[in-house]
């Protein structure tokens, strides 16, 4: 069981459940096929630093590194968010 996931899953599991909500944490994690447990534990970390433990990897070479890694985080998040307001706006322009 000891699977190891890489960052950019982390990321895309924790914004799947963020365009999921009605599902739940564990309808979620069930569809990723992931624990419960799992899932709830990377919302935590990103919530609480900014940023995701990944055992073995994520090492940056600088700390410019992580700033661009966590720059970019936020601008896909940013679009993101601007492509459900435009889906938004969209559906109450009808």
């Amino acid at each position: 069981m000891a699977k190891q996931h890489d960052k950019q899953f982390k990321l895309d599991a924790i914004q799947y459940y963020e365009d999921h909500k009605e599902l739940g944490l564990r309808g979620c994690a069930n569809n990723l096929g992931i624990g419960y447990s799992t899932l709830t534990k990377w919302r935590k970390e990103l919530r609480d630093s900014g940023d995701i433990v990944v055992r073995g990897s994520g090492n940056y070479e600088s700390d410019e590194q992580k700033e661009i890694a966590r720059l970019r985080r936020e601008l896909r998040d940013t679009k993101d968010a601007l492509d459900v307001l435009k889906k938004a706006i969209s559906i109450l322009g009808k």
